[in-house]
């Protein structure tokens, strides 16, 4: 059985390896990026407003007296975007400069960032990252979500845009970065 459990910064750091470890399974990258995932990860959970779920995989009937000790199969964390961090910057940038200021407000200006949301290849096309999804965004304040996944017809693009997230930017290319992305946004709440 799969529930969802809320964690604080303090619990998403103290569990940060088994986190990498989940994001490594799901998203393969090369090895010499894990380094610098880990500490962009530590430093998003200073960030305001932040909000971590993991998914964790609980035996529906432990034997009597035993303490069960679940498994973590996926997480997703994610927080107010505000000007000063680095990816709300970028993206708030280009997105004024494809689309005017007025427009890049309305999607940038009052924003939840869902900054990663992974399930480990074992659990996934379970629809733990859609309830993931949900239940981070349920009864967030912000006027809009938006997240950057990558330009290719995946799994997690199809997700997106069954949930009613639309393409913002396409082919985006994050400074420093060579991989296209695109930005997806949608109005919150969720329906």
């Amino acid at each position: 059985m799969i529930e969802f459990r809320g964690a604080g910064p303090a619990e998403f750091t103290e569990r940060l390896e088994t986190v990498i470890d989940i994001y490594t399974a799901a998203m393969n990258p090369p090895q010499e990026q894990i380094t610098g995932r880990k500490t962009i990860m530590r430093n998003h959970a200073t960030y305001p407003f932040f909000q971590c779920y993991f998914a964790e995989l609980r035996d529906s009937s432990p034997a009597p007296g035993v303490s069960e000790k679940p498994q973590i199969v996926g997480f997703a964390y994610g927080f107010h975007g505000a000007p000063g961090q680095w990816w709300h910057d970028v993206v708030l940038r280009a997105l004024a400069e494809q689309s005017g200021r007025e427009v890049a407000n309305a999607w940038l200006g009052n924003a939840f960032e869902l900054a990663e949301i992974h399930v480990h290849p074992d659990y996934q096309s379970k629809g733990i990252g859609r309830a993931m999804i949900r239940t981070l965004c349920a009864g967030r304040r912000e006027r809009t979500a938006v997240l950057s996944t990558h330009d290719r017809p995946t799994a997690a693009r199809r997700l997106y845009a069954s949930m009613g997230f639309r393409d913002l930017l396409t082919r985006f290319v994050f400074p420093g970065g060579f991989e296209e992305y695109v930005i997806a946004g949608r109005p919150l709440p969720l329906a």
